[in-house]
C-alpha cells in the first residue's frame, strides 16, 4: 500500500465527491474491471443493479472501499478501471492533478441541468441509434453504450432509448460542445439551438476540448494553483487541510454523513476564504451554480423528475453561503428561528438541515424522527413534492398528512412507519391531546428527534402552534427539576422555526418591538434567531424585490345605489329602536350589529333579532358595493331575501289558520321592505357611471402587466370569499380580459362558513397545481394564499382592497418570485392605503431593528428574558383557563336546555343530544320532530353533493335553520348546529349564551348507537 499519506488523499478525494461519482460512474462497467474485489462484494453490487438501480450499487461500492479492507494498489485499479470504462467525469473527480476548476464545474452543472430542462423536447425528436453512433465517434459514448441505447430502443423505443443516451453522455468529460456538433451534424439544427440559445460558436466557450481548458484556465493562473495545492498535499502531511478546504468549495454538500468528524471542522471555512482570495470570483460563481442546479434528477418516464415517485435517486443539497450561515447553529443541534425574506430558500434549508440531522443520529445509532408542521393545507403538499421528498427519499421515509388524509385517523402508525412526517400542526396537537388524556393512539413529543415549525411567527397566544410548544418548554422545566434530582430527563426533540417575517407584534416603539421578538424566540425556545450578516450580498442577488406601484381609486362618485342602502337600513333601525353608534358600511358597525344579534337572542327580544340579523345583510352589502360590484351587491341581498321568502311560504303553508305573531309582523315588514325597493336597486345597478372606481383602476392594473408579458402569472388578494368569487366571475365575463389570455380562478379557504361555501382540500390543491403549470394563470385569492405559496413564474402581485398589516403585506409582496415582478396596491383614496402602506413598511424596517438589538443582547440577559417570557406564558395560560369556570370541567347534559336562536322556543335539552364520530350531533327524540319541517339545504345543492338526504331542518315557528337532515346506518337523523341556538344553564348564576362551535360548550354528549332511535308505531307496521 502506498504510505499513509496518500492513502488519506486518495479516501478523502472519494469521499469529498462522492456525490458527483455517484452520478457518474457506470457501475456495471466499472465492476469488470476491479478484479480485487471479492466475488461476494461483486454478486451483492449488481444484485442492487437489479434491485434498485446503478446509483444505489455504487452506493454500495463506494461504502465498501471507504469501510474496507482495501488491497495494495486498489486506487490505481480504481482509477484505472474508471478510465477504461471511459468514466472519464468521474475520473476527474478522483486525480488530484485533474480536478476541473470551480468555474468549470459550475457551467458543466448548468449544462447538466440545461440538458434535464430540455429533456421533453430533446427526446421527442432524436434519432437514439443513429445519434449514439455519432456520439461514439466524437468520444462521448462507448460502444457499451451503443449497445445499450440500441437495444433499449428495440424493447422500449425511441423515447425510452434517448433518455438513456442523455444519461449517459452528461457522464463524460467535456461533452457538451461535442453534443451539439454531433446535433448540428446530424441537422438537428433547432434542438442544437435550444441548447445553446444561438449559434455553435455561442457554446464553444462552455465545453471546448480538454486542452483548450486548460490553457484557458492556466492563462488566468487559476488551474496552475490548484495544481501546486494538489502538489503540496500529496507531498507534505501538514498541508493536507488546505486541500480539503479548497475541495470542499467545489462540492460543498459532499461533508455530510459519511465525512469523518475532522473533515467537518471549521478548516472549511479557512478554505473557503483561502480559495476566494486566489479564485477571486469563480468561488462564488461555483456556489451558486451549484445551488442552481441542486434540482439535478434522473430522467424518468415523463423525461423529468417524477418527485412524487419513490425512487433511490435523490439531489444534492447545496446551500449558498447566506443559507449556510443561519443553518450552523441548527446544524450543531441548537434550537434556533431562521428569518430569510421570501422567496431565499428557507425550506431547502430545512430539508437540508433534516438531512443532516438524520444522518447524524443515524450514525450514532440514536433514534430520529422529524416532523415538519404548516398552519395551511395547501403547504403540505407543497412541502412534500417540492422539497422533502426529492431530496430525502433515497435514504429514508417520507409521507404527508393533511385534513382531507385518512391516515391522520391513525397517526400514531404513521409516527412509527415513517422517517419524516409533513402534516398541518392541529393534526399533531389532537394527537397530543389524545396521549395527554390517556389515549393510546396518542402521540408525545419525545417520539420526534426534530421538530420544523413553518410560519413559525404564529406561534403566539392561543395559536396552535404555542399550544405545542407550551408542552415542550413545560417539559424542558420539568426536566431542569429532574436534574436537580439525579432523575431520568425527558428525551426533547430539537426546534427549527422558519419565518420571513416575526412582526412587531403591533409595537409602536422599538422596546416593544424587541419585547415582542423576545416572546416569539421564548414561545420556540431559541437559543438565536438567524439572520444573514456575512453573506447579505449574496441573498440581495438572490432575492429581488418587485416593482412597487400604487394605483388609487378617485371614490368621490355619485352613489345612488349605496345610498339607497343606507336609507333602508335607517329604516329597519327605526322599526327595531336601534341605536347604532358606527357608520353603515363599516367593520365596527359589523361588530355592533353582531354583538345586538347574540344579546337579543339572549334576551329573548326576537323583534332586535331579527332586526340585526337583516342589518347584517344590509351591511354586508355596503361592504361589497365598496369592493366589488353593485350587481354583486343586489345579489347577496335577493339570495338572501329569496330563501326568506320561501322559508315564509313554508311557515305559512304549515301554520294555515294560526294567528300571526309580532315575529311575523317583523319578517313581513323587512320582506316587503326589500321588494319594494328591489326594482329601483336593479336599476341603479346597471348604470355604468355609478360603478366602482376601484374595479377601474384593478382593470388597468391587469390589463398593463398581461399586454406587456402575455406569459404572465398573478395572485389578486381580496377580503373576502365573496368578493374573490365575485371578482373571478368579472374577469371571467369580460372579453378584454380574454383577449390578453387572462385564465382566472378563486382561491378561497377550506373553513366552514354560514354565509358562504368553502372550497375542499382537493379543489384548493386542484387550482394550485393548475396555477403552478400555467392552465390557470391568475388567482383570486384571500389570505389563504399569503404564505408559502411557492410559484417561481408569479410575477404580478395586487392588493386589492386589502392593507392589514407588516406580515401579510411582507408575505403577500413574497409571492412574487419570478425576476422583473411587480406588486401593485388598489384602493380607494379614503381607505387610507398609501399611509398604511407607509405604516407597514415603516414597522419592517422597526422589525430588523428590533431583531438585531436581540442578536447583540449580551448572553446572560438573552437567557434571562426568555425564562421570564416563558414562565409567564405558563402562568397566563393557567390564569385563562381558571377564569373560564366552564371549560374547567364537563357539565353534565341535564343541565343545558336548547332555545332557538331567533323566537325563542324551548327545543330540546342536553340529554336530547347524541353523538357521532365525535362531531356530528345528533337529537334522536320523537317529540323534535314536531318541531321542525323540512327545506332546501342550499350549501349541499352548492357543491352538488351526493348524500341520500339533502335538506335542512327550519324552526316550525319562525323558519331559523337549526342544522341539516343526515343519514347514518340507515338512520335519517336531524343534526344540529350550535350556532342556530341559545343554551340556557338550569343554575341561575350562570347566564344564557350563544357558541359557534359545539366544541366552545363544556359538555360531554354520549355517543350515538343505533338502538337510542326511537321506533314509531307506523315504523313497527312496516317492519
Amino acid at each position: 500500500m502506498a504510505d499513509s499519506s496518500s492513502e488519506d488523499v486518495n479516501l478523502f478525494m472519494i469521499k469529498c465527491f462522492r456525490d458527483r461519482l455517484i452520478k457518474t460512474i457506470q457501475i456495471t462497467s466499472v465492476l469488470d474491471h476491479l478484479p480485487s474485489l471479492s466475488a461476494e462484494i461483486q454478486t451483492r453490487i449488481k444484485a442492487e443493479v437489479q434491485n434498485c438501480g446503478e446509483l444505489s450499487a455504487t452506493k454500495l461500492l463506494l461504502d465498501h472501499i471507504e469501510r474496507g479492507p482495501r488491497d495494495l494498489g486498489w486506487f490505481e485499479e480504481f482509477v484505472n478501471a474508471l478510465k477504461e470504462t471511459e468514466c472519464s467525469q468521474a475520473e476527474l473527480y478522483v486525480s488530484p492533478e485533474k480536478i476541473p476548476s470551480p468555474s468549470l464545474e459550475a457551467k458543466h452543472d448548468e449544462c447538466e441541468q440545461l440538458i434535464r430542462i430540455l429533456c421533453p423536447e430533446l427526446v421527442k425528436k432524436l434519432a437514439p441509434r443513429e445519434t449514439s453512433q455519432e456520439c461514439f465517434a466524437c468520444g462521448i459514448c462507448t460502444l457499451e453504450d451503443v449497445d445499450v441505447i440500441t437495444t433499449k430502443c428495440r424493447q422500449n423505443g425511441a423515447i425510452a432509448a434517448s433518455r438513456e443516451l442523455l444519461t449517459r453522455i452528461t457522464k463524460k468529460k467535456d461533452w457538451f460542445s461535442k453534443f451539439v456538433s454531433v446535433l448540428r451534424k446530424m441537422e438537428y439544427n433547432e434542438l442544437a439551438n435550444y441548447l445553446t440559445g444561438g449559434t455553435f460558436e455561442d457554446c464553444t466557450e462552455i465545453n471546448g476540448n480538454a486542452q483548450t481548458v486548460t490553457e484557458k484556465h492556466d492563462s488566468n493562473g487559476h488551474l496552475q494553483q490548484e495544481e501546486k495545492i494538489c502538489e503540496s498535499l500529496v507531498n507534505n502531511e501538514n498541508e493536507k487541510q488546505d486541500l480539503a478546504s479548497d475541495i470542499r468549495v467545489h462540492e460543498i454538500s459532499c461533508l455530510e454523513s459519511s465525512a469523518p468528524p475532522d473533515l467537518n471542522s471549521g478548516c472549511a471555512d479557512v478554505g473557503k476564504k483561502q480559495l476566494l482570495e486566489t479564485n477571486g470570483p469563480a468561488k462564488e460563481d461555483l456556489n451558486s451554480s451549484l445551488s442552481d442546479s441542486s434540482v439535478n434528477q434522473s430522467f424518468e418516464s415523463n423525461g423529468t423528475a417524477n418527485e412524487d415517485e419513490d425512487t433511490d435517486m435523490a439531489p444534492e443539497i447545496t446551500l449558498r453561503n447566506y443559507q449556510m450561515e443561519v443553518a450552523q447553529p441548527a446544524l450543531e443541534g441548537k434550537n434556533i428561528i431562521i428569518c430569510l425574506p421570501t422567496g431565499s430558500g428557507k425550506t431547502r434549508v430545512a430539508v437540508y438541515i433534516t438531512r443532516q440531522h438524520l444522518n447524524r443520529r443515524k450514525a450514532q445509532n440514536l433514534p430520529f424522527k422529524a416532523i415538519v408542521l404548516v398552519n395551511k393545507v395547501p403547504l403540505v403538499d407543497q412541502h412534500f413534492r417540492r422539497e422533502f421528498n426529492p431530496y430525502l427519499k433515497d435514504q429514508y421515509r417520507i409521507t404527508k398528512i393533511s385534513g382531507d388524509s385518512a391516515q391522520k385517523k391513525s397517526f400514531l402508525n404513521v409516527i412509527m412507519r415513517y422517517d419524516v412526517i409533513i402534516c398541518t400542526a392541529q393534526i399533531l396537537e389532537n394527537s397530543l391531546i389524545q396521549a395527554a388524556e390517556g389515549e393510546e393512539d396518542g402521540v408525545k413529543l419525545s417520539d420526534f428527534s426534530l421538530i420544523i415549525i413553518d410560519e413559525c411567527h404564529h406561534t403566539k397566544q392561543d395559536a396552535v402552534y404555542n399550544n405545542i410548544m407550551l408542552r415542550y418548554v413545560k417539559m424542558k422545566i420539568k426536566n431542569t427539576q429532574r436534574k436537580k434530582m439525579n432523575k431520568k430527563e425527558a428525551t426533547l426533540p430539537q426546534i427549527l422555526g422558519l419565518t420571513a417575517s416575526p412582526g412587531v407584534g403591533g409595537a409602536a416603539d422599538r422596546k416593544k418591538a424587541e419585547e415582542h421578538i423576545l416572546k416569539i424566540c421564548a414561545n420556540l425556545d431559541a437559543d438565536n434567531i438567524m439572520t444573514v450578516k456575512e453573506n447579505m450580498s449574496q441573498l440581495q442577488n438572490q432575492v429581488k424585490e418587485p416593482y412597487k406601484k400604487v394605483d388609487i381609486a378617485d371614490d368621490k362618485r355619485k352613489n345612488p345605489f349605496g345610498e339607497k342602502i343606507k336609507e333602508m337600513m335607517e329604516k329597519i333601525q327605526n322599526y327595531g329602536k336601534l341605536t347604532p353608534a358606527s357608520e353603515f358600511g363599516s367593520q365596527s358597525y359589523e361588530q355592533w350589529v353582531i354583538q345586538k344579534d347574540k344579546s337579543a337572542a339572549k334576551e329573548g327580544n326576537c323583534k332586535e333579532h331579527v332586526c340585526a340579523v337583516h342589518l347584517k345583510k344590509y351591511n354586508d352589502a355596503l361592504m361589497i358595493n365598496d369592493t366589488i360590484r353593485m350587481t354583486d351587491a343586489l345579489t347577496h341581498l335577493t339570495k338572501f331575501y329569496n330563501e326568506e321568502r320561501k322559508k315564509k311560504a313554508l311557515l305559512d303553508e304549515e301554520n294555515e289558520g294560526t294567528p300571526a305573531s309580532s315575529l311575523n309582523e317583523a319578517d313581513n315588514f323587512l320582506i316587503e321592505l326589500f321588494y319594494k325597493h328591489n326594482k329601483e336597486l336593479k336599476k341603479m345597478s346597471e348604470i355604468p357611471e355609478y360603478e366602482n372606481k376601484k374595479l377601474i383602476s384593478l382593470r388597468r392594473s391587469i390589463m398593463e402587466e398581461f399586454t406587456k408579458n402575455r406569459s404572465s402569472r398573478g395572485i389578486i388578494f381580496t377580503k373576502t370569499r365573496q368578493s374573490a368569487v365575485a371578482l373571478c366571475e368579472w374577469i371571467s365575463s369580460n372579453e378584454k380580459f380574454k383577449d390578453v389570455g387572462v385564465r382566472p380562478h378563486y382561491l378561497i379557504g377550506a373553513g366552514h362558513n354560514s354565509d358562504f361555501k368553502a372550497m375542499t382540500q382537493n379543489e384548493q390543491k386542484e387550482v394550485i397545481n393548475k396555477f403552478s403549470t400555467g392552465d390557470l394563470n391568475l388567482l383570486l385569492a384571500t389570505s389563504v394564499a399569503e404564505e408559502g405559496l411557492d410559484i417561481k413564474e408569479c410575477n404580478i402581485i395586487i392588493q386589492y382592497g386589502m392593507i392589514t398589516n407588516e406580515i401579510a403585506m411582507v408575505q403577500a409582496r413574497g409571492r412574487a418570485r419570478a425576476d422583473d415582478s411587480t406588486y401593485v396596491l388598489v384602493d380607494s383614496s379614503s381607505a387610507g392605503a398609501v399611509e398604511r402602506d407607509s405604516i407597514n413598511e415603516d414597522k419592517e424596517k422597526m422589525m430588523y431593528k428590533a431583531i438585531k438589538k436581540v442578536q447583540e443582547m449580551p448572553r446572560a440577559d438573552y437567557l434571562e428574558k426568555i425564562q421570564e417570557f416563558q414562565f409567564e406564558n405558563i402562568i397566563e395560560k393557567r390564569v385563562k383557563k381558571k377564569k373560564n369556570m366552564r371549560k374547567e370541567f364537563k357539565h353534565d347534559p341535564k343541565v343545558v336546555t336548547f332555545y332557538c336562536r331567533k323566537c325563542s322556543s324551548l327545543v330540546f335539552s342536553g340529554n336530547d343530544i347524541y353523538v357521532i364520530g365525535n362531531m356530528h350531533h345528533v337529537i334522536t327524540s320523537e317529540n323534535f320532530k314536531e318541531l321542525y319541517i323540512k327545506g332546501e339545504n342550499k350549501s349541499l345543492q352548492e357543491k352538488r353533493a351526493d348524500y341520500e338526504t339533502n335538506c335542512e331542518i327550519l324552526c316550525k315557528k319562525c323558519g331559523r335553520p337549526w342544522g341539516t337532515m343526515m343519514m347514518h346506518k340507515g338512520c335519517d337523523l336531524p343534526c344540529v348546529k350550535i350556532r342556530n341556538f341559545v343554551v340556557k344553564y338550569k343554575a341561575k348564576k350562570i347566564t344564557p349564551d350563544t357558541f359557534e362551535q359545539w366544541r366552545d360548550l363544556p359538555i360531554s354528549f354520549p355517543a350515538f348507537k343505533c338502538e337510542d332511535v326511537e321506533i314509531t308505531s307506523d315504523e313497527d307496521e312496516d317492519d
